[in-house]
């Protein structure tokens, strides 16, 4: 492309020095012989006035007194009315610019001069003109190759950051170079860069988040069906059979969520339900594993309080954090509930050491743990909280005290085209 620009622009100065020189040679030749032309012929009346002025001053009249007349490379002659032939300068050979003018006195005064002169004199002016016409030239060439490298670099620097985003790099390098033609690409190109970017962060964020919250669920499973390949007992085995399909039913619940959550985090699905029923589940399903590090979990509070959310969601909640008490707290862990206006409050909490000071409101945020864990598990039950409109807040922290809030009345959809119903706050 570099070439091509180079050559284009060159082809189009030497077409306007071919139209434009041409014109101006043939204008600047006429022009030269026109003016040697009106000098032989100015020359030669000037000559004849002064041979006529002093024959009637009754002046001698030769050579040597009219040489100063004639200029250095013109030659005269002058034939007067009795025959006379005065000769001034040296007769040119060859072809000549002749003038002849008659006096008043019957005297005739012919003036020649070289025509090689004119032809010397053409000559310089065709040198000047094609010294001009080469810098023209020369001045096309470097300001081609500038414009060239100022529209090839943008489009190498374009495609090498296609060549990025191909390659799995989608960081954005806005880069403008002033020509709105490839600062619309650029554009359009760090658009996509940060559109990738994002898609490839919700997809990690997505494998985090499952890898997370899985983990205990499959765990618990797989005790499940420990206890049912180590017993011979039908009614152990049906009893446990049972509580791991519930398990498998809370797992399938756990994937939908994520995925729901994945592709719009403002979708959810609350309906009304029992928070009697999900507390006793994550009591159920927790017990065994306090009681083998030697703690407690317990319920108290107000019952039978009816609550708007995802059942499913709400249980991941309080699992992540029973679990986070578990490994990071202390002591005997307290599941209270109980009613503020026209939410009910659901807070977790344990006599272990609480949170450091440094990290307060932040322990929500991804990646930041005070116990050197993943950082997932508070900042996904947050995301599952708000996603029906409720809210996770860290009420206390030291000891730690963490409140669910749900809503007590169901919460009005959002029709097609309507902004969603603000989070609860």
């Amino acid at each position: 492309m570099r070439r091509r620009l180079i050559n284009s622009t060159l082809a189009v100065v030497l077409v306007v020095i071919a139209v434009f020189g041409v014109s101006l040679v043939i204008v600047e030749t006429r022009t030269i012989t026109s003016s040697a032309e009106d000098r032989v012929n100015s020359e030669a009346v000037r000559l004849a006035s002064i041979v006529d002025s002093r024959i009637l001053g009754d002046e001698n009249i030769s050579a040597d007194i009219l040489k100063d007349q004639v200029g250095d490379d013109r030659y005269a002659r002058i034939e007067l009315r009795d025959g006379t032939v005065i000769h001034i300068g040296t007769k040119p050979d060859g072809d000549v610019i002749q003038f002849d003018a008659k006096g008043e006195e019957g005297e005739t005064v012919t003036v020649e001069e070289p025509r090689s002169l004119v032809t010397r004199e053409v000559g310089r002016t065709l040198l000047i003109i094609a010294a001009v016409a080469l810098l023209a030239v020369v001045a096309a060439v470097l300001l081609a190759v500038r414009q060239a490298n100022r529209l090839t670099s943008p489009l190498t620097d374009l495609a090498e950051t296609a060549e990025r985003l191909g390659s799995g790099d989608p960081r954005p390098r806005h880069k403008r170079y002033g020509v709105p033609e490839l600062d619309r690409v650029a554009d359009v190109l760090d658009g996509s860069a940060e559109r990738i970017a994002r898609m490839l962060t919700a997809e990690r964020r997505l494998a985090a988040d499952a890898s997370h919250q899985l983990r205990t669920p499959l765990t618990a499973l797989s005790m499940r069906l420990e206890e049912i390949t180590l017993t011979d007992d039908p009614d152990t085995v049906k009893e446990e059979a049972t509580i791991a399909l519930t398990q498998v039913e809370r797992l399938t619940d756990v994937v939908e969520r994520l995925l729901t959550n994945s592709r719009d985090p403002r979708t959810g699905s609350a309906v009304t339900f029992d928070l009697d029923e999900v507390i006793k589940q994550q009591l159920e399903e927790w017990r065994p594993a306090y009681r083998s590090a030697g703690r407690a979990i317990v319920n108290s509070g107000k019952h039978h309080l009816q609550a708007v959310g995802t059942p499913g969601a709400v249980a991941q909640v309080l699992a992540a954090l029973i679990e986070n008490s578990l490994m990071h707290g202390g002591g005997t862990v307290a599941l209270r509930t109980r009613v503020t206006g026209n939410q009910a409050v659901i807070e977790v909490t344990d006599e272990g050491p609480g949170v450091p000071a440094d990290l307060g409101a932040r322990i929500f945020e991804r990646a930041i743990s005070g116990r050197n864990s993943t950082g997932i598990g508070l900042a996904v039950a947050r995301d599952l909280a708000e996603a029906d409109g409720g809210r996770l807040e860290m009420l206390q922290a030291q000891p730690p005290v963490f409140g669910l809030f749900l809503s007590r009345t169901p919460l009005k959809r959002a029709t097609p085209g309507e902004e969603p119903a603000p989070t609860v706050r």
